[in-house]
């Protein structure tokens, strides 16, 4: 009796295992491999609403990608255009830098996609630029979307006007964009 009562008990103990074993690789095959602030909203992780947003995975942080904006807000503030948000053409640009970014009123404005210039254009001071104040500005600038760019990132840039072209004056607001779609006009 006492045999089959451990043979009893030794396979159930095994069962368990069995099972045990199961559930922990199945488990290991459910897990998610996060690399980005993309992925890790797609895993499900909640995104904290600070700015720029931040998701946390398994320990990792990951930090929504905005350019370089906050770094340059001091300087440049833009209105229109939002960081991974979607543009079409024309995109209206709006917003305010310091006197020193103009040089006669004006800087470059450039958009890129797969580092490929596609648009350029040149932003204009709508008020007196000759201040080291935030002097509102406007460009206007239109491009071409085609099929494989809809929903990629491209990059906005607007450029400081550096007449010199000396590098330690260069400077830049890099704001990544998402390529929208372009409706077609109607006749």
């Amino acid at each position: 009796m006492n045999k089959i009562i451990f043979s009893l008990i030794v396979v159930l103990f095994l069962i368990g295992f069995s099972f045990l074993l199961f559930y922990s690789f199945e488990k290991e095959e459910e897990k998610v491999e996060v690399d980005s602030f993309e992925e890790c909203v797609e895993a499900g992780n909640p995104v904290m609403e600070s700015y720029p947003r931040q998701c946390i995975h398994e320990g990792e942080k990951f930090v929504e990608d905005i350019g370089n904006e906050v770094e340059k807000t001091d300087l440049i503030q833009l209105h229109s255009v939002q960081p991974d948000k979607k543009i079409e053409s024309p995109l209206t640009i709006t917003g305010e830098a310091r006197g020193e970014w103009f040089f006669e009123a004006e800087f470059p404005v450039t958009l890129t996609w797969d580092g490929e210039v596609i648009a350029q254009g040149i932003a204009t001071a709508e008020d007196d630029w000759m201040t080291s104040d935030f002097v509102p500005f406007e460009s206007v600038i239109t491009f071409s979307v085609s099929e494989e760019m809809v929903g990629e990132e491209g990059v906005l840039s607007l450029h400081k006007s550096n007449p010199s072209g000396l590098p330690e004056n260069d400077d830049v607001l890099e704001v990544p964009v998402i390529f929208s779609e372009t409706e077609e006009e109607e006749d």
